[in-house]
């Protein structure tokens, strides 16, 4: 049936659309689709990757890869190994050392490939100096390479406690000069919004956002961050051989993918990160390492001035 041209207008108008192109609504959703979108695959030692293959997606601008995993590994298998048996302590070992090794290679790769490089450290319960100190150790971060760290729920029995993440963030940037930045997911970043009075060194670092939604506009920010710095919006929660937001070449549905809150040429210029987000006051005194020693009162040091190590006997482990 016709329809003059001025009823059609009129009714896209209605309809919320336009002759001109979607509408923002349409135009936000699923944003890692966008010509200039700039995307960062994140990756542990189980991903597959066909280098070649992935280096033909243009968009893929960096690569972040997980590199320690909270305390650093005991390899005196003589005698009981945190309650595995001697045969497991060894599998450990050669798996440490492999994994390592593929780390270094992947960095290698990816580097002289022209990609940002970055790598994440998995918080656990323990003492968040040795983490991070395992985390430097592992991953020898270089001043252009981005430093995560990854805090995968508020379960203090399977993660770091959010008070050690402060104490895991100050030593980083004791040793380093720059702070790193917090991965969370949405129900962590919503706590730590609602806590910020508590936890004002977590809820100034650079959030990496993972939430697996066509977008975030209705959830973030949350009155804490203006914006995430990277959104993890693909994994393998919600990408299957049938069905996936995102599939980059030359890796499998298992790989995570992330969306930069900024265009490629505009994240190279930022992507090392290490400062605090505004308010721009000094540092906050309470990045503390508690102390625990047999016979005597609790005491607290400021982790940015004396603790370069744990010690002896300490009760964080």
């Amino acid at each position: 049936m016709r329809r003059s041209l001025k009823w059609v207008f009129a009714y896209l108008m209605a309809a919320g659309l336009s002759l001109a192109g979607p509408s923002a609504d349409a135009r936000d959703a699923a944003p890692w689709n966008r010509q200039d979108a700039a995307l960062i695959v994140d990756a542990y030692e189980m991903n597959a990757i066909d280098w070649d293959a992935l280096l033909t997606d243009k968009r893929i601008a960096g690569m972040i890869s997980k590199a320690s995993d909270g305390l650093p590994e005991v390899f005196d298998c003589s005698g009981e190994h945190r309650g595995d048996t001697v045969a497991h302590c060894k599998t450990m070992w050669r798996k440490y050392a492999v994994s390592r090794e593929l780390y270094q290679t992947r960095k290698f790769i990816a580097k002289q490939s022209g990609l940002l490089w970055g790598a994440y450290h998995v918080a656990r319960p323990g003492n968040p100096v040795d983490q991070a100190n395992h985390f430097l150790d592992y991953a020898e971060p270089g001043p252009d390479d981005l430093m995560v760290l990854d805090l995968e729920g508020l379960d203090t029995d399977q993660f770091m406690s959010l008070s050690d993440a402060q104490i895991f963030a100050g030593h980083i940037r004791t040793r380093t000069g720059r702070y790193p930045i917090l991965y969370v997911n949405h129900a962590t970043a919503r706590y730590i919004a609602a806590y910020r009075q508590v936890y004002p060194v977590l809820a100034r670092l650079p959030i990496w956002y993972a939430r697996y939604k066509p977008d975030v506009g209705g959830t973030f920010p949350m009155g804490n961050w203006q914006q995430y710095f990277l959104w993890q919006f693909s994994s393998a929660s919600n990408c299957s051989k049938r069905r996936c937001p995102y599939r980059v070449p030359g890796t499998l549905t298992d790989i995570d993918v992330n969306l930069a809150s900024v265009n490629r040429e505009q994240l190279k210029a930022i992507w090392p990160q290490g400062r605090l987000l505004p308010p721009e006051d000094p540092d906050p005194p309470l990045i503390l390492a508690k102390i625990e020693l047999p016979g005597v009162f609790d005491r607290s040091i400021a982790a940015d001035t004396i603790i370069t190590a744990a010690i002896p006997g300490d009760g964080g482990r």
